[in-house]
């Protein structure tokens, strides 16, 4: 009998849970790239196999002409390496002007003084 009710209350806290749930919000969803985009509306489909017939001018890739430089380099050269940060700098740039993150999320405990005190 406890069990039954133990299953039963599970039950419904789940169900709960959904009909407690907010409203659909239309914001972004990390995406890992595999499947269709779950940010892109329906009807977008059609621009974005126009997109990937045609590609991107050389100024909107601004690592092409790097990564063409990086692949007449020798592994590992000190040129190499030199070229190498360049790339990561400039995806890590766009990274940064894509990525929004909650500004809650970031703050910072306040400072203590006792920063290597016992847990006691």
């Amino acid at each position: 009998m406890l069990r039954h009710g133990f299953v039963l209350l599970t039950f419904c806290a789940a169900l709960l849970g959904c009909a407690a749930a907010p409203a659909q919000e239309r914001r972004p969803i990390a995406w890992d790239g595999l499947g269709r985009d779950p940010n892109q509306a329906p009807h977008r489909s059609s621009v974005t196999k126009r997109r990937a017939a045609n590609p991107a001018p050389a100024q909107d890739i601004p690592n092409q002409e790097r990564e063409r430089v990086l692949g007449t380099l020798r592994p590992f050269s000190e040129a190499w390496w030199v070229v190498h940060d360049e790339i990561e700098a400039e995806n890590d740039r766009q990274l940064g002007t894509k990525l929004v993150i909650c500004p809650r999320c970031v703050e910072s405990p306040p400072p203590s003084d006792d920063a290597t005190g016992s847990l006691r």
